[in-house]
C-alpha cells in the first residue's frame, strides 16, 4: 500500500494499491462468494443451519467489502 500527500489538503492522503494487490483482493472476494454459496446450499442438510447461514452471510459481506476495495483502490476492473 502506498500513500501520497495531496499537498493542498493537509492530513488527507490518497491510498493506492498495486494492480496485483487489487487482483488478489478480488480473487479472495470471489472465493468467499463461492464458499458462501456452498454453505447456503448445504445449510438445510445440517443440524445448525442458522449458524451456517450467519457464517455465509458474513462471508458475503466480507467479499463485498474486499471487492469494493479492489475496484476502487486496487485498479481492478
Amino acid at each position: 500500500m502506498t500513500t501520497f500527500d495531496t499537498g493542498n489538503m493537509p492530513g488527507m492522503e490518497y491510498i493506492a494499491l498495486a494492480h496485483q494487490t487489487g487482483v488478489r483482493l478480488a480473487e479472495v472476494g470471489f472465493l468467499l462468494i463461492v464458499i458462501a454459496g456452498i454453505w447456503f446450499a448445504s445449510a438445510p442438510a445440517f443440524k445448525h443451519s442458522t449458524a451456517r447461514t450467519v457464517v455465509a452471510s458474513a462471508a458475503l459481506a466480507a467479499a463485498g467489502v474486499l471487492l469494493i476495495i479492489a475496484t476502487h483502490w486496487g485498479h481492478f476492473g
